[in-house]
């Protein structure tokens, strides 16, 4: 079984996390039933956050009974002490531990350090003096801000997003928490829905020994499908032709000026759902394509044409996309795929 050493916190972890972001959608024993199963097959790393709903309440539900032989990583969105304080107490009692492995700043505009005039990083130090958590991290999408939290020496994690449409630039930040010995955990492994492929994906995170991938789970069959890479003796690898042909035309079709998914240009004044119209091209190619064709599919996208122009999204974009431009661009194609002018 695969393991991967999370920087100095000396986590080892199983190479295959558990992300807990999707169970939020399902009922709290199909969540039960999925965590225990990945526990059972053995993944012993599980993220989650408060902002994720009742993602922490029904984890705490499932894994209470085994806590001592698991990983807990949560995150915080608070931008004031007294919300970090009650983040973390409610995160300690929803979770029925009294403690927390990894605790995590949750995408903040911002690094936090010491005597910066938050006072949340020396919050952070205090919890740890207190034993409530184990381990200082950090997750972001801005790479200005990731690559300061690894340089700074404050922090022992972060998570970003990386998976095989990576930039150079992107894996260069794997490289350099590799030699500052931050440890790496990959959100977004599957590009928010448009990697297809889970061999192709396993394979790529499996290429670097410094990374731990934790897997968005909703159905059991994804599930499945990791545990079974996992559990193989020949699982996916770079070296299979296969695997390096579905990267290749992936990274041909997709690498570059699309919507990562996010969510941090939300909300939108006009009520447009920015994260699946931008990126709907891509979408309704790579998925059953009568999903995105529906009555309520086509009025999503036709709400892009009340666009107000006022730039708010772009300017929250932390991939510097003009979005205002991807949302015309992917509603012009949506319009030519119902009339019959282009294909799915």
């Amino acid at each position: 079984m695969k393991t991967v050493t999370l920087g100095r916190t000396g986590i080892a972890a199983n190479k295959t996390g558990f992300g807990a972001l999707p169970i939020q959608r399902v009922s709290h024993d199909y969540a039960a039933k999925l965590l225990r199963k990945a526990y059972d097959a053995g993944v012993n790393f599980f993220d989650t956050a408060r902002s994720y709903s009742d993602s922490e309440e029904k984890m705490g539900l499932a894994l209470a009974g085994v806590r001592e032989n698991i990983f807990i990583a949560t995150k915080t969105p608070s931008t004031t002490v007294e919300g970090f304080w009650q983040d973390l107490e409610t995160s300690l009692r929803l979770l029925k531990t009294d403690y927390i492995d990894v605790y995590q700043f949750h995408n903040p505009a911002f690094c936090p350090k010491p005597q910066d005039g938050t006072g949340l990083y020396e919050a952070m130090l205090q919890a740890k003096e207190q034993g409530k958590i184990r381990h200082i991290g950090i997750t972001n999408h801005r790479p200005w801000v990731a690559e300061e939290a690894v340089r700074s020496g404050l922090y022992e994690t972060l998570q970003f997003p990386f998976c095989y449409l990576a930039a150079e630039k992107d894996i260069d930040l794997v490289n350099l928490c590799k030699e500052n010995n931050v440890g790496f955990i990959c959100m977004k492994a599957l590009s928010g829905g448009l990697i297809t492929n889970g061999a192709a994906a396993y394979a790529w995170q499996n290429s670097f020994d410094n990374t731990l991938p934790i897997w968005g789970v909703q159905r059991e069959e994804e599930l499945d499908e990791f545990l079974g890479y996992m559990a193989s003796p020949t699982p996916p690898s770079m070296e299979d032709p296969a695997v390096k042909a579905v990267i290749e035309k992936d990274r041909r079709e997709l690498i570059g000026n699309f919507c990562r998914s996010c969510g941090y240009c939300l909300p939108c004044p006009a009520n447009i759902n920015i994260p699946q119209c931008a990126r709907m091209s891509q979408l309704i190619r790579r998925s059953p394509s009568a999903n995105w064709l529906t009555p309520e599919a086509q009025s999503m996208m036709q709400n892009v044409e009340n666009c107000l122009e006022c730039g708010q999204c772009k300017a929250k974009c932390p991939y510097e996309l003009d979005t205002p431009a991807l949302l015309k661009q992917n509603l012009a194609d949506y319009k030519d795929i119902l009339a019959g002018k282009a294909q799915v």
